[in-house]
């Protein structure tokens, strides 16, 4: 488990992250997501001592990571997979790493197998490839089967194949009871991979909770309709509480409604229904409207796509 109290991070005039709160549960994935600049990278330096805390404190597992006798058999991350001496080979790496904890040679070769890397595991690593890269700082992360992961763009630079094993592995990590703490701006990825989510912007914590509870917090549900009569509907639906816009003649898309009461007024008022359909929101919608006042580096747009006109309960038909 991580738990982070009033975390707080200065660099001079700058602060990264403000009094943050937050726990990440073991048997969980966990995302953590947030524009560039958030300072998703800062509270994971922190929560692995590689930055200290102006104020606030953060533990795994009870305890502040310099205070565990052998920290990488609690906590492996990856932060920065080119964190690797370039001259040295995969396998020279990793024995190494195992060397300073006592881990036997024989879990060197599991990792090496498990990652996928035995056919470069003897070449120097300052020939890989970004996505064996991250295959070997997630082998590294795993040397010593620790109990909480903590992984930084885990899937940055994998090819497909790549980026499913990482889904399944986290995962699997979760249903064994390990914590599992991971960024990404791959949202259609964190969509299918996390249980949790913990969005920040500016240094400060937007919202956190499972991932539909997030999505519908910010988005809600839609429901398409598509009626002949969708002008008579529409205000119908606005007397039941429902936001209403209409994207083409015919087609209502319905908020605050479930498509159960939308179709039970059709029917009371002798409405005919083509299509009734409901539809949930994106992740990736849902942290764009999130994070939409939160990004510090924002690059020039398009013109924005003009929006659907809505429908107000007096329209003449």
């Amino acid at each position: 488990m991580i738990e982070a109290h009033d975390l707080t991070k200065r660099y001079g005039d700058k602060t990264a992250v403000h009094g943050i709160s937050f726990t990440v549960r073991p048997g969980t994935v966990t995302g953590f997501l947030g524009p560039n600049g958030a300072g998703k990278s800062t509270t994971m330096r922190m929560i692995v001592g590689l930055d200290e805390p102006t104020s606030g404190r953060v533990t795994v597992n009870g305890k502040r990571y310099a205070e565990h006798r052998t920290p990488l058999r609690e906590v492996g991350a990856l932060l920065e997979a080119k964190a690797v001496h370039p001259g040295r080979s995969a396998r020279a790496h990793l024995a190494v790493m195992a060397a300073t904890h006592h881990i036997s040679p024989k879990r060197v070769g599991e990792v090496i197998e498990m990652t996928g890397l035995s056919t470069v595991a003897n070449k120097r690593v300052g020939g890989f490839s970004l996505g064996m890269g991250q295959r070997l700082g997630i082998a590294s992360a795993l040397l010593a089967d620790p109990q909480t992961l903590i992984l930084d763009e885990p899937v940055n630079g994998l090819d497909p194949d790549g980026v499913q094993w990482v889904r399944n592995l986290v995962r699997q990590l979760a249903a064994e009871g390990r914590t599992v703490f991971l960024s990404s701006h791959l949202m259609s990825e964190m969509a299918q991979t996390a249980d949790h989510l913990l969005v920040i912007g500016k240094g400060r914590i937007i919202t956190s909770g499972p991932v539909q509870e997030v999505i519908d917090g910010v988005l809600g549900t839609t429901v398409r309709v598509r009626s002949p009569q969708a002008a008579d509907l529409a205000p119908l639906l606005q007397a039941a509480g429902g936001t209403i816009t209409s994207p083409e003649p015919g087609a209502l898309e319905v908020r605050g409604l479930t498509g159960e009461l939308i179709g039970n007024t059709a029917l009371d008022h002798h409405i005919a229904l083509h299509e009734l359909a409901t539809q949930q929101a994106s992740l990736e919608a849902a942290y764009m409207a999130l994070t939409q006042d939160a990004v510090e580096y924002r690059s020039e747009t398009a013109p924005p796509e003009t929006s659907p006109e809505p429908i107000h309960s007096g329209a003449s038909r």
